[in-house]
Protein backbone atom coordinates (compact mmCIF):
# COMPACT_ATOMS: atom_id res chain seq x y z
CA UNK A 1 0.00 0.00 0.00
CA UNK A 2 2.76 2.21 1.18
CA UNK A 3 4.38 1.63 -2.35
CA UNK A 4 1.62 2.09 -4.49
CA UNK A 5 0.71 5.85 -2.71
CA UNK A 6 4.42 6.55 -3.56
CA UNK A 7 4.72 5.67 -6.73
CA UNK A 8 1.24 7.64 -7.42
CA UNK A 9 2.91 10.65 -5.45
CA UNK A 10 6.02 10.27 -7.53
CA UNK A 11 4.51 10.63 -10.82
CA UNK A 12 2.31 13.79 -9.99
CA UNK A 13 5.60 15.68 -8.34
CA UNK A 14 7.12 14.36 -11.92
CA UNK A 15 4.62 15.55 -13.46
CA UNK A 16 4.90 19.14 -11.92
CA UNK A 17 8.63 19.43 -12.46
CA UNK A 18 9.35 19.64 -8.71
CA UNK A 19 12.31 17.70 -6.98
CA UNK A 20 11.74 15.52 -3.92
CA UNK A 21 14.11 18.67 -2.32
CA UNK A 22 11.62 21.32 -3.35
CA UNK A 23 8.06 19.21 -2.25
CA UNK A 24 10.20 18.41 1.28
CA UNK A 25 10.99 22.04 1.27
CA UNK A 26 7.42 23.07 0.96
CA UNK A 27 5.76 20.24 3.11
CA UNK A 28 8.27 20.83 6.27
CA UNK A 29 10.38 18.21 6.06
CA UNK A 30 13.55 16.33 5.50
CA UNK A 31 14.33 15.28 1.69
CA UNK A 32 15.59 11.57 3.50
CA UNK A 33 12.09 11.42 4.86
CA UNK A 34 9.96 12.65 1.75
CA UNK A 35 11.84 9.73 -0.28
CA UNK A 36 10.98 7.29 2.48
CA UNK A 37 7.46 8.05 1.20
CA UNK A 38 7.83 7.92 -1.98
CA UNK A 39 10.00 4.75 -1.69
CA UNK A 40 7.17 3.39 0.17
CA UNK A 41 9.70 2.15 2.84
CA UNK A 42 7.75 5.18 5.61
CA UNK A 43 3.58 5.32 5.93
CA UNK A 44 2.66 8.12 5.13
CA UNK A 45 0.96 10.36 7.87
CA UNK A 46 -2.62 11.99 7.09
CA UNK A 47 -0.95 15.78 7.57
CA UNK A 48 1.81 14.99 5.06
CA UNK A 49 -0.94 13.55 2.48
CA UNK A 50 -2.55 16.60 3.27
CA UNK A 51 0.76 18.71 2.60
CA UNK A 52 1.43 16.74 -0.36
CA UNK A 53 -1.72 16.99 -2.32
CA UNK A 54 -1.70 20.88 -1.27
CA UNK A 55 1.28 21.28 -2.12
CA UNK A 56 1.01 19.41 -6.11
CA UNK A 57 -2.35 21.37 -6.69
CA UNK A 58 -4.36 17.71 -6.13
CA UNK A 59 -6.64 16.10 -4.01
CA UNK A 60 -6.25 13.59 -1.05
CA UNK A 61 -8.42 11.31 -3.24
CA UNK A 62 -6.67 12.11 -6.42
CA UNK A 63 -3.42 10.35 -4.55
CA UNK A 64 -5.28 7.36 -2.81
CA UNK A 65 -7.50 6.71 -5.82
CA UNK A 66 -4.81 4.45 -7.04
CA UNK A 67 -5.79 1.44 -4.36
CA UNK A 68 -9.03 1.48 -5.47
CA UNK A 69 -7.64 0.83 -9.25
CA UNK A 70 -5.50 -2.41 -7.50
CA UNK A 71 -7.35 -5.68 -8.35
CA UNK A 72 -9.12 -7.30 -5.49
CA UNK A 73 -8.03 -10.95 -6.75
CA UNK A 74 -4.56 -9.82 -5.53
CA UNK A 75 -5.97 -10.36 -2.15
CA UNK A 76 -6.91 -13.86 -2.68
CA UNK A 77 -3.81 -15.07 -4.61
CA UNK A 78 -4.05 -18.25 -2.30
CA UNK A 79 -0.99 -16.92 -0.16
CA UNK A 80 -2.17 -16.13 3.48
CA UNK A 81 1.38 -14.47 4.13
CA UNK A 82 0.82 -10.65 5.00
CA UNK A 83 -2.71 -10.84 4.48
CA UNK A 84 -3.41 -9.79 8.15
CA UNK A 85 -1.19 -7.19 7.34
CA UNK A 86 -2.80 -5.86 4.31
CA UNK A 87 -5.98 -5.99 6.04
CA UNK A 88 -4.64 -3.75 8.76
CA UNK A 89 -3.25 -1.61 6.27
CA UNK A 90 -6.79 -1.46 4.51
CA UNK A 91 -8.56 -0.87 7.44
CA UNK A 92 -6.09 2.10 8.48
CA UNK A 93 -6.42 3.98 5.15
CA UNK A 94 -10.00 3.60 5.71
CA UNK A 95 -9.88 5.69 8.71
CA UNK A 96 -7.38 8.36 7.56
CA UNK A 97 -9.63 8.62 4.49
CA UNK A 98 -12.58 9.37 6.98
CA UNK A 99 -10.56 11.74 8.89
CA UNK A 100 -9.86 13.23 6.05
CA UNK A 101 -13.27 13.62 5.11
CA UNK A 102 -14.56 14.87 8.17
CA UNK A 103 -11.83 18.00 8.56
CA UNK A 104 -12.80 18.73 4.97
CA UNK A 105 -16.21 18.91 5.74
CA UNK A 106 -15.44 20.99 9.00
CA UNK A 107 -13.91 23.25 6.50
CA UNK A 108 -17.10 23.92 4.66
CA UNK A 109 -19.47 24.68 7.37
CA UNK A 110 -17.07 27.01 8.65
Amino acid sequence: MNELLGNRIRAFRCAKNYTQEQIADLIGVSRQKYARIENGINSITLDALLKIADVLGVTVSDITRVLDETPAVQYRSGSDEGSSEKIFDMVNLFYANKHVYDRLKHKDID
